[in-house]
This record gives C-alpha cells, structure tokens and sequence, in this order.
C-alpha cells in the first residue's frame, strides 16, 4: 500500500528506503561488515566504537556530498537554526575586536527566519539591517548590490531559503565582489542538500537536519576554520565551535540517533546520483507545480518569479472560502500537510528531496480536479 504524500515543512518525509532500513536496525546495528553490535543505534555509548563508525561514516557522506573543501569543519550541534540564531552572533561578532567584545552583525531580511535571525543576534551584538524585502511582504529578493554592509561587519547573514514566505536565493552572493570581507553566514536550513553550495562565497552555513537531511535534533554547521575560536565570554562551552570541533562534535552527548539518521539520508542521496542529481529533480518538481499555479485561474503564488523557493511553495485560493474543502480533499486523497503557515495562511506544499515526482503529479492533479469542480 502506498504511502500518503506528506508535504510538511518540517518535521518533513524522509524516504521510505532510510525509513525501512532503520527499522531493520532498530533492536540490533550491524556494521559494514554485518557483524551485530547487539544494540540498537539509541543504545550506544557516543565514544564507543560502533557510534564513531557511525557519526566517522555520517561527517564523510555530508562531506562528500556537499564538496565540503577541507579548511572547513563538520560540526554535529542540537539547538536547531533557532538556536544557532544566538550561538553564531556568540562565536562570530567578536572577530573583528580584541578582548573578545562583541562587534556588529549585519543582516538581510527576507522573510520570517531571517527576521528572528536578526532579532535574537541582537541580545548579544550591535546590528544592522542590510537589506530588507519587508516592503514587498517579503516576494522580492534586493540584488546584493544594493545592501547597505557596514565597513566594520563582522559577519552578514543570510537566510538562502524562507521556508515560511517561499523565497529563495538561486545564487549565493559574492561579498567579495561587492568590496566586503566579512563572512558570510547562510541559514540553509529548508534547502541544504537540495542543490550544490559555493563555498568559496561562504564562511559559515548551518541547518536544522528536519527538513532534509533527517529526524529534528540535530543541527549541522559547516564553519571556515578561520572562524573558529573567538567565542564570546559568555558562550556556553557546549555551543563554542573550537570546543566543539576540537572534540569531534562530543563535547557534550551528541543528537547520537539523529546523526545516525542523517548518515542513513546521506547514502540514500549518494545511491540516488548525489546533489547534482537531486537539484535536476528538484527543478523539474518545483517547475511543473509553479507552471500549474500560474496556469490556474483558481491558484496564485506570489513570490518573484526570479527568487520562488524550489523547497517550499506557497499558494493561494483566490477564493478563501475553499480552503477548508480544499484541504479535505487533499485529506482524503493522501496529500498531506499542506495548510499554509499561520502567519500567512493559504496553502503550502513543502517537495523536499524525499518527496518523489509522483507526490508532485499528483498534487497537481488535485488542484485541477478541485477547480473544475469548484468553477
């Protein structure tokens, strides 16, 4: 029997392949060469043996995957994006000041995440607004040549995708092109592993693995070595990146089942043609649900054509008094989750890289069944 589609926006799918592989190893791992620990993977001693197989066997995937260059670190955190929204203001805004005294963060707004970003760095640094599409109700990207960087930034951050509002950076920008030398700082939370990352652009990027790399309990930060050891005196020594990379990300007991999970999700991407692979489905998908919403007479998005995300979906009724039936029938057809976040209402279809084309053909054969039925 078929799965229903689930297009949350995270907690999000995860593919029925890892789903049925852990299951498998729920009451006893088995290593690569089959031998039995035993012990379910939730079990373990994080420093044991089999753990560090795993968590080794898990940073190298994500490593492989992503081209993480080598003067890079792979850091395994908990907290979430909401979390490293405090913890990256406290281990990068002193980095140009001595004495370890907070400098200034600068931030572009475009959209709900970016927005809290912005505000939570501020109980720990000066800063500064960037850029902002607040104007536009957050459907519009400024061109990176228009941000207002102050000479003295110690980082910009970024949100490359808003998973609430739907936008997306396409192209990451190049400060360095803009006369900028501060780092930047991506929150890529709702598209990592979703399309390949230049990192010779970035400085530091983070992400909540529950949209696609996993279970919710692990963060991932990928931070430029460099980076690495300017701590404010007021971070937590779990939540301090030197701390935490000089022990391999088990300073503290890591998200050991999580990471796990993650390392499952990264050799499913690998089987499945890696990153470069993933992108190319993913644009087929968000192609043929935006060319339905367009087409429609029923159905709008929104956002720029220039900046739609290709992870999260936004879209309205243009009648409102159809969403409730609307949501019914998708119910009822196994079209799962798809009620728009609260703070913007209308709908929102999430097609993570779990989510197979299938899912997406057959949400949009929903959408015009319901408006022929509807007119």
């Amino acid at each position: 029997m078929r799965r229903p589609y689930n297009f949350s926006a995270g907690p999000a799918a995860i593919a029925d392949e890892v789903l049925a592989q852990a299951a498998a190893e729920m009451l006893d791992w088995h290593d690569a060469n089959g031998r039995s620990s035993g012990m379910g993977v939730m079990e373990m001693s994080h420093r044991g043996r089999e753990f560090m197989s795993i968590y080794e066997g898990a940073e190298a995937g994500l490593r492989e995957l992503l081209a993480v260059p080598d003067h890079f670190r792979i850091l395994f955190m908990q907290g979430g994006g909401l979390a490293e929204n405090a913890i990256v203001p406290m281990n990068l805004s002193a980095l140009r000041h001595r004495n370890a005294a907070p400098g200034e963060a600068d931030f572009v707004v475009t959209g709900s995440w970016s927005q809290k970003s912005h505000k939570e760095a501020a109980r720990y640094c000066t800063t500064k607004l960037a850029a902002s599409n607040a104007g536009s109700g957050h459907t519009t990207l400024a061109a990176p040549a228009t941000w207002e960087i102050g000479a003295g930034a110690s980082y910009v951050h970024v949100c490359t995708n808003e998973t609430i509002h739907g936008v997306e950076f396409h192209e990451l920008p190049n400060l360095a092109a803009l006369g900028c030398d501060a780092p930047l700082v991506i929150d890529f939370s709702s598209h990592v592993a979703s399309r390949t990352v230049d990192w010779s652009r970035v400085g530091l990027a983070f992400a909540g693995a529950q949209k696609n790399l996993g279970p919710a309990g692990l963060t991932v930060v990928v931070v430029r070595e460099d980076l690495i050891g300017h701590a404010l005196p007021i971070c937590p020594s779990a939540f301090d990146y030197k701390l935490v990379a000089d022990n391999q990300s088990m300073y503290n007991t890591p998200p050991t089942y999580a990471i796990y999970m993650a390392g499952l999700v990264f050799a499913w991407l690998k089987r499945n043609g890696g990153i470069k692979a993933m992108e190319e489905r993913n644009i087929a998908k968000a192609k043929m649900l935006y060319d339905a919403i367009d087409a429609s007479g029923l159905y709008e998005n929104r956002v720029d054509v220039n900046c739609r995300s290709r992870m999260n979906v936004p879209f309205f009724l243009k009648d409102e008094t159809l969403n409730n039936a609307f949501l019914a029938g998708a119910a009822a057809r196994g079209l799962l989750a798809l009620k728009g976040h609260k703070s913007v209402g209308g709908m929102r279809a999430s097609i993570y890289n779990a989510m197979p084309i299938t899912g997406v053909q057959a949400l949009v054969a929903y959408m015009r069944e319901f408006e022929q039925t509807s007119a």
